[in-house]
């Protein structure tokens, strides 16, 4: 007979995995924390469980938490890693699992809606993990602010404050909506110019301040520092060695929104998301650390 306490604490996987990855910008680190919340709530005893009046609430509270000190730990870590660092992307729905027993069980899958655009994950990695966890908790998944105040330790009018900032940071950011089949055939536009190794098409559909950021973590090869400004990012791309030995680009989308993948010998090899204002390219990350591409696996 199963039991059905335990459907409704394992029902709450998929909104913990989602809380984690916004969190943390990792789902390999996304998946480590909704592990070890549940071996939380499976230490305690039947008693103690009982005696937990909402534990959904208490699932949520203590993946935040351990979120909170993995983000207040995450900068000593960041200086030790080689590059730059850029959140981990994550493929269509459809088309990955984490290692989940049954591919289609939806509890191990990331809903791919505005608050995980590449974008906004490189702003969300900015912040100071108290605005981070603040501003996810209330403005994303509707906690309210004494909830929030509990899990960041902070008092309610303190949170709030944390939430405007962040809110601040990402308006900041933020370059007019364009349409996303624009921004599928900016993309497109981009492969084919990078394709033939067009330098001028490749000005023409990026923004003279376009940024381009690349992550190797150390164990492939990758640019160190951003690239800036049209003609350098378009003359970076131009001379790289992407095609060379049977090397495809492909059109995927990541993270919701249209990207490109490079493959080599059927498996994904670099993963690039694009960010785009009008009708030009604002920002390129090119993520190449093949731990961070693990969703991306056939």
């Amino acid at each position: 007979m199963s039991d059905p306490g335990l459907s409704a604490i394992m029902s709450e996987r998929r909104q913990l995995i989602n809380l984690a990855y916004r969190l943390l910008g990792s789902l390999a680190d996304a998946e480590d924390v909704v592990q070890d919340t549940y071996a939380r709530w499976y230490a305690m005893t039947p008693d103690e469980q009982q005696a937990i009046d909402n534990p959904a609430a208490w699932l949520t509270k203590v993946a935040s938490r351990i979120c909170l000190d993995l983000l207040r730990s995450a900068r000593a870590r960041r200086e030790r890693y080689v590059g730059e660092w850029i959140p981990e992307p994550l493929p269509e729905t459809t088309q990955w699992h984490t290692g989940s027993t049954d591919p289609a069980d939806p509890a191990d899958r990331v809903t791919l809606d505005e608050s995980v655009n590449m974008a906004v994950l490189v702003v969300l990695d900015a912040m100071t993990p108290a605005e981070r966890v603040a501003f996810i908790l209330h403005d994303v998944f509707r906690y309210p602010f004494p909830e929030v105040a509990e899990i960041v330790g902070r008092t309610p009018a303190a949170c709030r404050q944390l939430a405007s900032s962040a809110r601040r940071r990402i308006r900041d950011a933020e370059h007019p909506a364009a349409p996303s089949a624009r921004r599928a055939e900016l993309v497109r536009e981009f492969k084919a110019a990078w394709e033939a190794t067009d330098i001028a098409a490749l000005v023409n559909l990026l923004d003279p301040e376009v940024t381009a950021v690349a992550d190797g973590g150390g164990v492939v090869s990758a640019s160190l520092v951003p690239v800036h400004g049209g003609a350098d990012v378009a003359q970076y791309f131009a001379g790289l060695p992407v095609f060379n030995l049977g090397r495809n680009l492909v059109e995927r989308m990541v993270n919701g929104q249209p990207g490109l993948v490079i493959e080599f010998e059927g498996a994904v090899e670099t993963v690039i998301a694009f960010d785009v204002d009008g009708d030009h390219i604002t920002n390129i990350w090119a993520i190449r650390n093949p731990e961070k591409l693990q969703p991306w696996k056939s």
